[in-house]
C-alpha cells in the first residue's frame, strides 16, 4: 500500500510502498477513503508529543470503508462505513476505564501516534473503538467529525451548560463545527483570531459569530467562557481577563506552548482554567448523533495523499479555513 511515514519527528513525511497490513483479532482491515489533517499530526510530525512509535503513519480522523474483520469482530462487515479517532485504544480495567474515562487512561494508545493512522490507503483498527458514521455526510465531510469535531464538542460541554457567552481563541477545524453547536444551543460565539487574520474573521462571522477580531483585543462583553483551540500558552491570561467572574477557560489542545505567569487577581472570583484530554467513545456516540441534527456543515478541502507535506504546511501557517482532507 501507499503510505506517508514518519522517519524522525521534525523532518518530512516520506512517501513509501508498505506491506498491506492484516487485521488482527477484534480488528478492522479498512480501505482508507479520507483522512483529515489535524493540528495533533503537526504536534506529533513536530516533535512536541514524545515517542512515537517509529516510522509511524499519522492520521487519526479516519473515514473507510471495512474490507475484512478479524477474529471476533462482529460489530462491523465488509463494506461498512465506520470512523477512526484519535483513542485507538485503552486498557478498559484501570480505575479511570471502570468510571466511564477511558480518555485518561494511563495505557491509552493513540491511532496515528502509537498505532499507524490513515496518511495510507489501508489502515487496522480496534473494531471497539471505531464508530458507524451518520449517511448524511460524505467521506470528506465526515472526517473532521472524528478529531475536530469530537474535541470541539467535548470543550464546549466542559465550558458548562449555562455558559451563554463564549469566546473561541483560534477558529480553525475544531471552532467552526463547535460554532454550529453553539449557535444551535442558543449561545452567542464570539472569535478571536490570529491579528491581522481577517478571512477567519469573516469565516466566522459567517458561522454566526456575533463577533470577531483578533486575540490582543479585549472582548466587547464579559464572556460565560472561552475555549482556546490555538496552542498558544500566552491566550490563557488574555482568556482569563476577558471572562466574568465565575467563569470557565478550557484548554482544547493536547499540547500548548508555556503558559506566562499571570496575577492571582485575573483568576480570583471563581474563575477556572481546565484542559481537555483525547476523548471517550461515549463521546463519539453523542456528537455523532447530535451533528445532523444541528445540521453541522463541515468546510472542507481535499488534497492527494501524496501532498500530505503541503497540508501539514498550510495548518503549520494557518492558510486553512475549515479542515484539509487527503484523500487517497
Amino acid at each position: 500500500m501507499r503510505a506517508m511515514v514518519l522517519d524522525r519527528p521534525g523532518t518530512p513525511l516520506r512517501a513509501a510502498a508498505l506491506p498491506d497490513p492484516r487485521p488482527g483479532p477484534g480488528q478492522l482491515l479498512l480501505r482508507v477513503c479520507a483522512c483529515a489533517v489535524c493540528r495533533t499530526d503537526l504536534h506529533v510530525v513536530d516533535g512536541e508529543l514524545p515517542d512515537p512509535k517509529p516510522q509511524v503513519v499519522p492520521g487519526h480522523e479516519i473515514v473507510g470503508r471495512v474490507l475484512e474483520a478479524g477474529a471476533g469482530a462482529e460489530r462491523f462487515r465488509p463494506g461498512d462505513r465506520v470512523g477512526v479517532p484519535w483513542l485507538g485504544s485503552s486498557c478498559g480495567g484501570c480505575r479511570f476505564c471502570r468510571a466511564g474515562r477511558e480518555n485518561l487512561c494511563e495505557s491509552a494508545r493513540f491511532t496515528g501516534y502509537q498505532i499507524d493512522g490513515g496518511y495510507a490507503e489501508l489502515a487496522v483498527a480496534d473494531a471497539r473503538f471505531c464508530f458507524a458514521l451518520p449517511g448524511a455526510y460524505a467521506d470528506a465531510e465526515a472526517a473532521p467529525l472524528l478529531c475536530a469535531g469530537l474535541i470541539g464538542h467535548r470543550a464546549l460541554r466542559m465550558a458548562g451548560a449555562d455558559a451563554r457567552r463564549i469566546g473561541f481563541y483560534g477558529f480553525g477545524a475544531a471552532a467552526h463545527i463547535a460554532a454550529q453547536v453553539a449557535r444551535h444551543e442558543g449561545r452567542e460565539v464570539y472569535a478571536f483570531t490570529r491579528p491581522g487574520d481577517v478571512a477567519a474573521q469573516a469565516f466566522a462571522r459567517g458561522l454566526g459569530a456575533v463577533w470577531a477580531g483578533p486575540s490582543d483585543r479585549p472582548a466587547p462583553e464579559p464572556l460565560d467562557a472561552a475555549i482556546l483551540f490555538a496552542p498558544v500558552g500566552a491566550l490563557v491570561p488574555a482568556a482569563l481577563r476577558a471572562v466574568d467572574r465565575g467563569g470557565t477557560v478550557v484548554c482544547a489542545g493536547i499540547h500548548m506552548s508555556d503558559i506566562p505567569a499571570f496575577p492571582y487577581a485575573i483568576l480570583w472570583h471563581e474563575r477556572t482554567v481546565r484542559s481537555v484530554a483525547n476523548l471517550t467513545r461515549r463521546d463519539g456516540e453523542a456528537f455523532l448523533a447530535l451533528a445532523p441534527k444541528v445540521p453541522v456543515r463541515t468546510t472542507v478541502e481535499t488534497v492527494p495523499l501524496d501532498r500530505a507535506n503541503d497540508a501539514l504546511g498550510r495548518l503549520r501557517a494557518g492558510a486553512v479555513e475549515g479542515a484539509l482532507v487527503l484523500v487517497p
